[in-house]
């Protein structure tokens, strides 16, 4: 049995893939014996060291576009459009909350703190008090007020916490990092989808062709979500040479977004094929 110290990235929905690798991880006899996560990773991470990740995968099975709805409590504050308390007491139906040093297996979840503009590691205390405060997307999320901190999310400053995690004798460092986009192959997949619709002859695509500009997607919102996804994954890319991980599950995206959480099966699955990949990729070097 190979001890695993387990960390999992920020990533939105995309985070839904930590399940499908902690599966494959489990399935090839290895033992997540530490984890520490940040924003999804930090929730995902938690879900599983509770022994609650079967019954939240059953859970996510039910969500569509209709219940995602239900379950966004939105605000009218000039900071946020969600305060994110109904998701958590969505959760905390199936998953009780701990204080995090009561858990089997260390672990940790990783925050900003706005005001001083610090990473804020959470090891003790209230699991989802944690889990909120990491998650707290900005401007999205109502931030977490606590003593005297303002709580983002942590993938602000750390979005993979490679270095966060607590480490045991003999056990291999992995970090599954979803905070990337394949924004080459998106582009690509959007260059053919408009030959199409120009050598498209019907009346229908006709019309549409003459509505939707080729670059509607390349607006002022995009460009700000994508800066923002840009250098997210810098940060994730730098602390992974930083730390040298032993397996660096890197599992980019072409299809799914960060609220694509009625797609979590799709999402799952994939996370099990990049991991599979990785541990023979790292079984077969450790061979040599």
């Amino acid at each position: 049995m190979k001890e695993v110290a387990l960390v999992l990235s920020s990533g939105g929905a995309r985070g839904l893939a930590h399940i499908g690798a902690i599966e494959e991880l489990e399935n090839n006899g290895y033992r997540i014996s530490s984890i520490a996560g940040c924003s999804m990773g930090a929730l995902i991470g938690g879900v599983y060291a509770t022994g609650k990740l079967d019954e939240f995968r059953e859970w996510m099975k039910t969500i569509d576009r209709k219940k995602m709805l239900e379950l966004t409590d939105f605000s009218l504050s000039l900071n946020h459009l969600v305060k994110g308390s109904r998701i958590i007491e969505a959760i905390m139906e199936f998953v009780p909350d701990v204080a995090i040093e009561d858990l089997p297996i260390p672990y940790c979840a990783v925050a900003t703190d706005l005001k001083a503009g610090r990473e804020v590691v959470f090891n003790k205390g209230s699991l989802f008090e944690a889990i909120r405060a990491s998650i707290s997307l900005p401007s999205f999320y109502e931030p977490v007020q606590r003593d005297d901190m303002v709580l983002i999310d942590g993938g602000v400053i750390n979005p993979i916490p490679l270095n966060r995690v607590k480490r045991q004798t003999g056990d291999i460092l992995v970090g599954v990092d979803v905070s990337g986009h394949d924004y080459k192959a998106q582009w690509e997949i959007k260059e053919k989808q408009q030959e199409r619709r120009k050598h498209n002859k019907s009346l229908k695509a006709q019309i549409l062709d003459k509505l939707i500009p080729d670059n509607i997607d390349f607006n002022y919102l995009t460009v700000l979500s994508r800066t923002s996804s840009l250098m997210i994954r810098q940060n994730s890319l730098l602390m992974a040479k930083l730390m040298h991980p032993d397996m660096l599950i890197d599992i980019q995206m072409t299809r799914y977004g960060s609220f694509d959480y009625d797609k979590s099966e799709k999402i799952i699955t994939l996370g099990r094929l990049k991991t599979s990949l990785a541990i023979t990729k790292y079984e077969d070097v450790s061979k040599d």
